[in-house]
């Protein structure tokens, strides 16, 4: 939407593809914008729960995850409100579909069984990504991505397969709301790739917290049982199968790139699904553009818009 309205600023007649029910992709929806709705309540129960130390006690909280999951919703709706809004201040056509390329200059959106065709001049691709899904596990609604961490439904024990960032943010609020949270992480170190000063700061203040956290240990099966999900592990130091209530997967994003058909415009698109871009943002067809997650790390949405 960013690119949208910046190309309507500058004078372009632009229309946006968005295949969701609402303007604002991952972050605004299901990413950035709700877990940090969510983190803030975190912040505040455990800031609460802190001042006991130096003689201010609270009682425990009443968790009424229902309300909450409805204020979060309630945040994120106005800001997507807002950005239909502004589409309409700035006369872009929103087309409501998922896109796919026929030709070098022309698209297909279909919606709710019905196609249409829509040409361009110029064309940016901002089709984002993913929650990666793990080979080999059973269909089973207890298993969940981080969008469905956000709906709230909240089990008395949860283990998160990944320690990155996105599984970390939803291992803390399930923590301050009151669930047993264990982690498990591949690699030697929690957060992969981030400062080891500043993990380390956050290893002391979970571990105290945390059921379980299991790093350089490998996920490598789930049974699903009527008492709830039964996982193995392997490693060295790997615990015995354990039982968790629900298990939130959270080991990365893919790109979207071969979700959109790019190939058919002459748009190269790499094995992973990533569309490669120039420092002026151009695929190697020079009047079609890629922007955010699509073309690659860091896959942020402050990225995106930059």
């Amino acid at each position: 939407y960013t690119a949208a309205f910046r190309a309507a600023d500058l004078g372009l007649s632009v229309a946006l593809i968005e295949r969701g029910a609402t303007l604002g992709g991952v972050c605004l929806n299901v990413g950035c914008i709700p877990s940090k709705a969510l983190l803030h309540a975190a912040r505040v129960i455990e800031d609460a729960e802190s001042m006991a130390e130096f003689g201010v006690r609270f009682g425990p909280p009443e968790i009424d995850a229902l309300r909450l999951r409805d204020w979060k919703n309630g945040v994120v709706a106005r800001l997507t409100g807002g950005l239909e809004t502004l589409a309409r201040q700035r006369k872009v056509t929103v087309i409501r579909g998922e896109a796919v390329f026929v030709a070098a200059h022309e698209l297909q959106v279909g919606e709710g069984g019905t196609t249409r065709a829509v040409s361009f001049d110029k064309c940016v691709i901002a089709a984002g990504s993913e929650s990666l899904r793990l080979p080999g596990l059973p269909d089973d609604p207890r298993i969940i991505d981080s969008t469905g961490a956000l709906e709230l439904d909240l089990p008395e024990s949860l283990l998160v397969v990944g320690g990155g960032i996105i599984g970390l943010e939803m291992a803390t609020v399930y923590d301050a709301l009151g669930v047993a949270v264990s982690v498990v992480e591949l690699t030697p170190g929690l957060m992969p790739g981030c400062d080891r000063d500043l993990v380390r700061v956050l290893e002391k203040r979970i571990t105290r917290r945390y059921a379980r956290i299991l790093t350089g240990t490998r996920m490598t099966g789930i049974k699903a049982t009527t008492e709830g999900l039964r996982v193995a592990f392997a490693g060295e130091g790997a615990p015995e199968p354990q039982l968790f209530g629900k298990v939130l997967v959270a080991v990365g994003r893919s790109p979207n790139g071969r979700r959109v058909g790019a190939e058919a415009a002459g748009v190269h698109v790499d094995e992973r699904g990533f569309i490669p871009a120039d420092r002026q943002m151009r695929t190697n067809v020079p009047h079609i553009f890629a922007i955010g997650d699509v073309v690659g790390q860091p896959m942020l949405a402050h990225k995106a818009t930059h």
